[in-house]
């Protein structure tokens, strides 16, 4: 069992900056990949970033490539979703997501473990 919680979520104007973390807690970090997922009002739930258990290899969808990076600290058991250069569009419930395989955790049928989720909401 994981336990996903985010935090950072807030109000920013567009054109800001944001960093979303992620604590977790139960079996060991470091055996997991990470990833994000945001699901906008009305919308279904999207990819947004993805990482490898070590942290080499990071998967991004078109959308944020180049504004968002992922990172994560396996000693503090913590993933990390900095965001720049935000738009409007960006506004959404931002989820934190554990699975197997990070190539794979562009979907969510592949994640095992949900967090609650945190706002982020950008103004125009």
């Amino acid at each position: 069992q994981v336990q996903l919680v985010e935090s950072g979520g807030g109000l920013v104007q567009a054109g800001g900056s944001l960093r979303l973390s992620c604590a977790a807690s139960g079996r060991a970090f470091s055996s997991y990949a990470m990833g994000w997922f945001r699901q906008a009002p009305g919308k279904e739930r999207q990819f947004v970033a993805s990482i490898s258990r070590s942290g080499g290899n990071t998967y991004y969808a078109d959308s944020v490539k180049g504004r968002f990076t992922i990172s994560r600290d396996n000693a503090k058991n913590t993933v990390y979703l900095q965001m720049n250069s935000l738009k409007p569009e960006d506004t959404a419930v931002y989820y934190c997501a554990s699975g197997r395989v990070a190539a794979m955790l562009n979907l969510p049928s592949n994640v095992d473990y949900w967090g609650k989720g945190t706002l982020v909401t950008v103004s125009s």
